[in-house]
C-alpha cells in the first residue's frame, strides 16, 4: 500500500509540474524571412534634434532602394491596425501577433504597412498569410504611416 501511495504521489507531482510549464501553449512560429524581408530589414534612421526635440528620419540603404516601386511577394503574420474581422489595411511581420515585437536577438523584427487593393480585405488569422504587392519606401511618415510600405496588395496562395 505505501508503494501505491508513493508512486501515485509521484505521477501526480509530475502531472502537476508538467501544467506549470511556463511556455506550454505558446505556438511556435513558421519563420517568414526571405531576400525581400532581408532588405526590409535593412532600413535605418538618422536621428537629429531640433529644439530638445528627437527626430527619426528614415534612411533607406541601397538594397532597400533596390525594391522601391517593385512588384514583390511577401510573407508573414497580419497584425491589426483597426477593430474588426476584415482589414484591407494592416501591418505584416516576421513573427505571429501573440509574441513580443521588442523580445528575441538583435533588432525589432520588421513590420510593413499593407494596403490592399480596392474592395478587397483579408480576415485576421493566427495563421501565416503571403501578399503580392509594390513597394513604396515612404519618406514622410509625418502623416503617422509606416516607413515601408506593400501598395495594392492581394493575397496570395
Amino acid at each position: 500500500m505505501k508503494k501505491l501511495i508513493i508512486i501515485l504521489t509521484v505521477v501526480l507531482g509530475i502531472q502537476t509540474a508538467k501544467g506549470q510549464q511556463p511556455f506550454q501553449g505558446v505556438p511556435d512560429h513558421t519563420p517568414m524571412m526571405n531576400e525581400s524581408w532581408e532588405a526590409i530589414n535593412k532600413l535605418r534612421y538618422k536621428v537629429t534634434q531640433n529644439n530638445n526635440e528627437t527626430i527619426y528620419t528614415p534612411f533607406f540603404p541601397d538594397e532597400l532602394k533596390a525594391i522601391d516601386n517593385k512588384l514583390i511577394t511577401l510573407p508573414g503574420y497580419l497584425i491589426p491596425l483597426n477593430g474588426g474581422r476584415d482589414h484591407e489595411t494592416f501591418m505584416l511581420s516576421v513573427l505571429p501577433i501573440m509574441q513580443c515585437m521588442f523580445c528575441g536577438q538583435n533588432d525589432v523584427p520588421p513590420m510593413v504597412e499593407i494596403f490592399m487593393k480596392k474592395g478587397d480585405r483579408v480576415r485576421f488569422t493566427e495563421a501565416p498569410i503571403k501578399v503580392k504587392g509594390r513597394v513604396k519606401l515612404n519618406v514622410d511618415t509625418s502623416r503617422g504611416n509606416s516607413e515601408i510600405q506593400i501598395l495594392d496588395a492581394e493575397l496570395i496562395d
